[in-house]
């Protein structure tokens, strides 16, 4: 249950009103205020390797990104517990940028997302709720998804179009991946731009722990989006050396060849088709449902779903479940992907139950030879 009052006193704690400045500037302020006082409180997790342990929750969040071969490092991922001042409230995201400032977009837009998602779900949250007789708790006749996914959608619009006009940043030919997750008592929202993939595990009827897709990755080849790129004059095609890897191109030239259909950035591409809309869903978390994660394609790669699920419910130490399965990817890239530059590679886990010390783990799962390999 959200309690409104007690996120717009944290607001009202964060910052002061100032003359001259309207509503949105203000509540921006306050939301990125509360950023900063979550990271000196320890509450932001958003190292290459760390985990945290949710104080006023059962979850328990473990995060790793390891740089691949290509150089700098594009990708990076962030933990904050206690979002927008709710006991009950886990935010976490993944990025990966691409193109010569793809580490820098990634990073921007991974500070930006949650103080902008935290001013548009207030702003919507009280819209809602003064439309149904305000009430000290969340009024029931207030949607929870349909008020994160308006504040999810005016949230990843606002920040494309804030990196367009960047006096400091070159986002025409970079852009970067969004997948963010809120889990919200037993609520989960997910929104995602781009091929970063979120995969629920979660118990069968038999007791078997199986792997549950929550989004899609979005690549120029699926029918939908090729068709939208296409009507708005963009080309899609593979290259004879890359069969099966389809791109975007613009309508004359061979750039950029972006190998995504959905992005934050790559404003050459914006009028031929590309978008920065993201598909946002939702699910209940049961009692069934073990863990979430949260990963860029330098997993998904190399590492299937089930491998991935198998890899982070057969480690003993949740502290080391997102390393070892970036471990694992890295060993399955030089196994599968000979003579390829590894990509970046990150992920971010999310546990929602305590661990039983006792409890054991039937995985009936099936693995590829030497791709998710223990060692």
């Amino acid at each position: 249950m959200v309690l409104l009052p007690s996120f717009l006193d944290g607001l009202a704690r964060s910052v002061s009103m100032k003359k001259g400045k309207n509503q949105m500037d203000v509540g921006r302020e306050a939301a990125e205020a509360m950023a900063k006082d979550a990271k000196k409180n320890e509450m932001v997790l958003s190292n290459s390797s760390a985990t945290l342990k949710l104080n006023k929750s059962n979850s328990f969040a473990s995060i790793c990104s390891k740089k691949g071969e290509k150089g700098i490092n594009q990708d990076c991922a962030i933990v904050w517990e206690e979002f927008g001042c709710q006991d009950d409230m886990v935010f976490c995201g993944i990025f990966d940028g691409h193109g010569p400032w793809g580490h820098i977009v990634a990073k921007r837009v991974k500070e930006s997302v949650p103080p902008s998602l935290l001013c548009n779900w207030q702003k919507a949250l009280s819209l809602a709720l003064h439309g149904h007789e305000l009430e000290t708790e969340l009024n029931p006749n207030v949607h929870h998804f349909d008020v994160w996914k308006q504040s999810y959608l005016k949230t990843y619009a606002d920040i494309d179009l804030e990196l367009k006009h960047h006096p400091g940043i070159d986002s025409f030919r970079s852009g970067t991946t969004a997948l963010t997750i809120i889990k919200q008592g037993e609520h989960l929202v997910i929104a995602n731009v781009g091929d970063s993939r979120a995969v629920l595990a979660t118990t069968s009827d038999d007791g078997t722990l199986v792997p549950l897709q929550l989004t899609v990755d979005f690549k120029p080849n699926i029918p939908e989006e090729a068709e939208r790129i296409r009507q708005c004059n963009g080309r899609v095609f593979s290259l004879q050396d890359e069969p099966g890897v389809y791109r975007v191109w613009m309508p004359n030239g061979n750039t950029p060849g972006l190998a995504l259909s959905r992005a934050i950035g790559d404003h050459c591409v914006k009028e031929f088709g590309l978008i920065s809309v993201p598909d946002v869903t939702q699910r209940n978390i049961t009692n069934k449902d073990r863990f979430v994660i949260l990963a860029t394609d330098g997993v998904w790669d190399v590492i299937s779903n089930e491998e991935a699920v198998e890899i982070v419910s057969s480690t003993e130490d949740r502290e080391k479940s997102a390393k070892k399965l970036v471990q694992c990817a890295i060993r399955a890239w030089k196994y599968k992907k000979r003579g390829i530059a590894m990509d970046d590679i990150s992920a971010v886990c999310l546990f929602f139950h305590p661990k039983l010390s006792q409890q054991v783990d039937f995985i009936k799962v099936s693995t590829f030879a030497g791709t998710a390999k223990l060692g």
